[in-house]
């Protein structure tokens, strides 16, 4: 028996960030959308646990203990009393690697159902969004998918409503940025200001719930972006070509580096996408709608 699961990117479209918290993490309103760029995760029975993957990028995912989705197969197996989960995984990513998209936490989600299922375990949805949430602050989203606002620390999910299909380009830039070190420049950054506590835009959540990408793209944030920015200037060409292109709105997707535009229809999210592939400013681009389902089964 072999199991697939077939798990989506995220966007941030708004990622409201809060102090610093005791624990290293920050409070945050984190309102998600996911996006039609998957993987897929493939469970096979075997001996031992083996992870390959295959797709752009693969030479720089870890095919090691730390991989996400190793953690996900180790998690479950552990909750459910099994000591050596013996299981193939492999990711065929096409999700980019360390982009700001929640690739690795898309492959854990994936990981998580493609074992339960294959494994016969049946392990209630609440118990497998609880362990997603162990493995990290986007696990469980890339669990549920569609649209959802994120607390604490974008774990805890509330779904919203979308009334429509939004356009997208996703501006995939050359190497990654670590998620950490933007949080941190983040901080710096802000110094010895005071950060009030995340809040929802309602703006935003009206726009998401009439569908009305005119709307939404006036309400995009991400208290990353600066940060993101400092850490590599060049984003900012890549955000400008994008908008000069006829996109509605651009921005840092999450930590980044990847870019998102909104633009209004699936015509110019391809006449976008051809303009920043010519511009020189990012290593390619994708055309892509949300909201789309999250972890699914093949």
């Amino acid at each position: 028996m072999t199991v697939t699961v077939r798990v989506p990117a995220k966007v941030n479209v708004q990622l409201a960030v809060g102090p610093p918290r005791a624990d290293g993490f920050h409070d945050l309103a984190n309102v998600f959308l996911a996006v039609g760029l998957h993987d897929e995760v493939t469970a096979t029975p075997a001996d031992t646990f083996r992870l390959t993957c295959t797709g752009p990028d693969a030479d720089a995912v870890p095919l090691d203990p730390t991989n996400l989705a190793a953690r996900a197969a180790d998690a479950l197996a552990a909750h459910h009393g099994i000591a050596t989960p013996g299981v193939h995984l492999h990711l065929a990513k096409d999700i980019p690697v360390a982009g700001g998209m929640a690739g690795g936490s898309a492959d854990a989600a994936g990981a998580l159902l493609a074992c339960d299922t294959l494994w016969n375990l049946r392990t209630p949805h609440p118990d497998l969004l609880s362990l997603c949430a162990d493995l990290g602050s986007d696990v469980p989203f890339s669990l549920l998918g569609g649209a959802a606002l994120g607390r604490g620390r974008g774990e805890l999910l509330t779904p919203l409503d979308v009334g429509g299909t939004f356009h997208w380009v996703f501006a995939v830039a050359d190497g990654g940025l670590s998620t950490p070190a933007v949080y941190r420049e983040c901080d710096r950054l802000r110094g010895t200001a005071d950060v009030p506590e995340p809040q929802a835009s309602p703006a935003l959540l009206t726009a998401l719930r009439k569908g009305d990408p005119h709307a939404l793209a006036g309400a995009l944030a991400n208290d990353l972006q600066a940060a993101a920015l400092s850490l590599r200037p060049s984003l900012a060409d890549t955000l400008e070509a994008g908008k000069s292109a006829g996109a509605l709105a651009g921005l840092v997707s999450g930590s980044g580096p990847t870019c998102a535009f909104l633009t209004e229809d699936a015509a110019t999210a391809e006449t976008v996408a051809d303009a920043l592939r010519r511009s020189g400013t990012c290593r390619t681009a994708r055309p892509t709608t949300s909201p789309t389902p999250g972890a699914t089964l093949l």
